[in-house]
């Protein structure tokens, strides 16, 4: 009997799917099918063309080479950042050699963990672009400022300017390893995804640092060359261009006007923290961004009793219709069995006659006007022309980011133990989805109205005629549903020989009726003598969950709508229902996994706080100067938030990744700020003296670093390839957070030191101080071996050379 049917662009198919195993190479066995199939259809008739419809290894491929070409092009971007500030080639090309030494050096580690070249690691990487060499900025900048401003030969300046900033750079890098690190453990689906993505940034990070004191001092003694009127003592220096001079100036100036108004920077800083709250409520919240895969999907259901020439005849007219899209290269229909359906709790009954999708691919993104997303919307519309009693859902094609599998949709599920009340109360859940205004094809997995016959034996006149209960079910079960009795050989081939009765017998009532029961007293009976035949309707499908009946409602997400805010909508149609007892309804699938990798993130920051605050305590020997660092945190989060929604993204968890990176970037700029001061005090200048020239000594290098990080993230943020909202949610998050939460935190982070400072001052602090004494006694140990290793080295104080604050 024919139960299923395939068509491509209106012709009849048969489809075969290919799966690697898990844990082997996609791109490679896609590469090795395409080859064997090569050869296939070289023997098929002519008449028979063999298509390939959907390649799974093509937006891999595409992906891969798209995050290739980022990250070239972040790389030479970040390099002119540094020619444009130091107006040096030599210097340029010593820290650009920062970057592919510390990518290619990290594929070592990679292949110890077991990692492959994929979507994760070397979007890892591409991030990375911009952060591996911030290290080698940091050292460069302060051995080229020895070399200017002390007039040291490059063989002495490397070794006193790594020494200087040593410390410092050890505890930027630890502390945002300590970012990256655990999101290597974090639980959960996605958790199993991010551990490569994690690892990956935290060995590149690592290494970056090792670069940074080995092969940048080693590379600045050998090839920088003195710059012309430099002398033993010169005063010729490239932070007194023109350009940096004003930068320079004008940063002195607000830095003055902060100090002597701590007041209001304080006041400034808090109203940012505050503005977190409201900015997390307006935005939107997905669980994955929805990137355009050039792939979507179009499920319909017809009334149940539909027949298959009745599904066909539907959906192919549907395929046809869009067909006439100037997008759409090729539609692909499935009815039947399932195996069309990429999403099958997307429609309920799938595999049934009356079901069935249509697989849309679209031409390549680089040769439509229209967006993957533009089309859905254009397809909905088109199935609206449609009669009302079609069920159709349209989503995006499969895979991470795709939306295929619930990613971009909204599952929940109701169960309990009576069917006809879980219908009841499932109907009125889902009536009240279809009225929110950012759900759309909203489903339920539960369909009442499948024909059925329905057998009620007459057990007393069964008995009496000899006819066992067990028998009837038998003999039904066979002669309708079929039974393998045996099976024949042909050559190396065997066949099931199933027993069925004929169509005519099976597919009407009275056929039914005219069958026959083997009987203990009359040999055989007629069917209709010992049971009422009942036409009657019921459920296409039953489901269970923990021996629970569960109905499964389903929902797309609106273009622009926002899944977090669906999902708490429908927690409140449910809690306004008051459900029976037993009976309960939860966020399934993908939605489920929403919730939990907030979760997992919050674990994730947390932890990275503690560790940060523990590497920051044991440099600084310090309780207190860890949390004036930590304070910048807070203030980057929502210029981050502010840059997603200027963009028109949601928060997702690709947008979680890179609030972690932005957390470990900015904080590195305020442990530049604080080591330096303390070096400067350590020496003997007053708190605000020190304040003021540490700052506008570390000024250069931090705008190098966050300007060579903004330009390695503008790939990733002007991107249009393959890939980009993933990309780009990532780079719009800490570029923009990082670039508008730069000034306020240059200006914060010397007036929270100072507070501190005048906090330690305090009588309660001092008590406070010799109680915690034993606890800060490791702190300190740690402090000096590090210390040990790289020392301190403080140049004469500028104002005493030439004049300069």
């Amino acid at each position: 009997e024919l139960r299923t049917a395939t068509f491509l662009n209106g012709k009849s198919a048969v489809t075969l799917v290919v799966s690697n195993q898990s844990g082997l190479n996609t791109v490679a066995i896609a590469q090795e099918v395409k080859h064997r199939l090569a050869q296939i259809t070289a023997a098929l008739p002519k008449d028979v063309r063999v298509d390939v419809v959907m390649d799974q290894s093509l937006y891999i491929e595409a992906n891969v080479r798209s995050l290739e070409h980022h990250l070239l092009l972040g790389a030479l971007l970040a390099s002119v950042v540094i020619f444009f500030f130091l107006a040096n080639i030599r210097t340029t090309i010593i820290s650009a050699i920062a970057i592919p030494v510390s990518i290619v050096s990290t594929f070592f580690l990679m292949r110890l963990m077991g990692y492959t070249l994929n979507m994760l690691t070397m979007q890892a990487l591409t991030l990375m672009v911009g952060v591996v060499i911030d290290d080698a900025i940091i050292v460069l900048e302060n051995i080229y400022r020895f070399i200017e401003e002390k007039g040291m030969r490059p063989f002495e300046a490397a070794i006193a300017g790594t020494k200087e900033i040593g410390l410092a750079v050890m505890a930027t890098t630890l502390s945002l390893m300590a970012v990256f690190v655990p999101v290597g453990f974090m639980g959960g689906i996605m958790g199993r995804f991010m551990a490569s993505f994690g690892l990956t940034a935290a060995f590149a990070i690592g290494v970056s640092l090792i670069v940074s004191f080995t092969l940048t001092p080693m590379l600045c003694s050998r090839f920088i060359k003195i710059p012309q009127g430099v002398s033993r003592r010169g005063h010729h220096s490239s932070r007194e261009s023109r350009l940096f001079g004003l930068i320079d100036r004008t940063y002195t100036a607000m830095l003055r006007f902060s100090m002597a108004h701590r007041v209001l920077v304080v006041l400034a800083s808090l109203l940012v923290m505050v503005s977190m709250v409201p900015l997390f409520m307006v935005i939107g919240k997905d669980f994955m961004p929805e990137d355009d895969r050039s792939e979507l999907q179009v499920s319909v259901r017809l009334p149940e009793g539909s027949g298959l020439a009745a599904t066909m005849t539907v959906l192919e007219r549907i395929a046809g219709d869009l067909r006439g899209y100037p997008e759409i290269a090729d539609t692909l229909t499935t009815i039947g069995g399932g195996s069309g359906n990429m999403n099958p709790m997307a429609m309920s009954g799938a595999g049934g006659v009356n079901s069935g999708s249509i697989m849309v691919k679209l031409v390549d993104k680089d040769k439509r006007q229209a967006s993957q997303r533009d089309v859905m919307v254009r397809a909905r519309g088109l199935l609206r022309r449609y009669p009302d009693h079609l069920q159709t859902t349209v989503q995006a094609g499969g895979g991470p980011g795709g939306g295929g599998g619930g990613a971009s949709g909204v599952q929940y599920t109701v169960s309990g133990p009576d069917l006809t009340e879980l219908a009841k109360q499932s109907d009125a859940i889902l009536e009240k989805i279809r009225l929110l205004p950012q759900a759309v094809d909203a489903d339920t997995s539960l369909v009442i109205g499948k024909p059925e016959l329905r057998v009620e034996i007459d057990r007393q006149r069964a008995a009496d005629l000899g006819v066992r209960v067990q028998d009837i079910a038998q003999a039904l079960n066979i002669l309708i549903g079929g039974d393998n009795v045996t099976t024949f050989n042909v050559g190396n081939n065997q066949y099931d020989v199933t027993l069925r009765a004929a169509e005519q017998f099976r597919s009407s009532l009275e056929g039914i009726q005219r069958m026959t029961i083997g009987s203990t007293k009359r040999g055989v009976v007629a069917l209709a003598d010992v049971v009422r035949v009942v036409p009657a309707t019921g459920p296409s499908s039953i489901e269970r969950l923990n021996r629970q009946r569960q109905v499964t409602l389903t929902t797309q997400v609106r273009p622009g709508g926002d899944q977090a805010a669906i999902m708490s909508q429908i927690n409140q149609i449910v809690a306004g229902l008051h459900l029976p007892g037993g009976y309960r309804a939860a966020p399934a699938g993908m939605s489920v996994e929403l919730g939990r990798t907030a979760t997992y993130f919050l674990i994730a920051i947390s932890l990275s706080f503690i560790f940060m605050y523990i590497v920051l305590a044991a440099q600084f020997e310090s309780f207190i100067h860890p949390i004036t660092i930590l304070l910048t945190l807070p203030l980057a989060v929502p210029f981050g938030i502010l840059s997603l929604l200027a963009a028109g993204q949601n928060v997702s968890i690709f947008a979680g990744l890179g609030l972690l990176l932005l957390f470990g970037i900015v904080k590195k700029n305020a442990i530049l700020q604080i080591d330096h001061t303390i070096g400067l005090r350590a020496i003997g200048l007053k708190r605000d003296e020190a304040i003021l020239q540490a700052n506008r000594e570390r000024l250069r290098p931090i705008l190098m670093t966050t300007i060579a990080l903004v330009a390695g993230m503008l790939p990733l943020i002007m991107s249009n390839d393959v890939g980009a909202a993933t990309n780009r949610s990532i780079g719009v998050l800490v570029a923009g957070g990082q670039s508008l939460c730069l000034l306020l935190t240059l200006l914060a982070v010397p007036v929270f030191y100072s507070l501190f400072d005048d906090l330690q001052c305090l009588p309660l602090w001092s008590r406070i101080a010799r109680r915690t004494s034993l606890l800060t006694a490791p702190l300190g140990t740690l402090g000096s071996v590090l210390r040990g290793g790289f020392g301190r080295v403080i140049p004469p104080t500028p104002a005493a050379e030439d004049g300069r604050e």
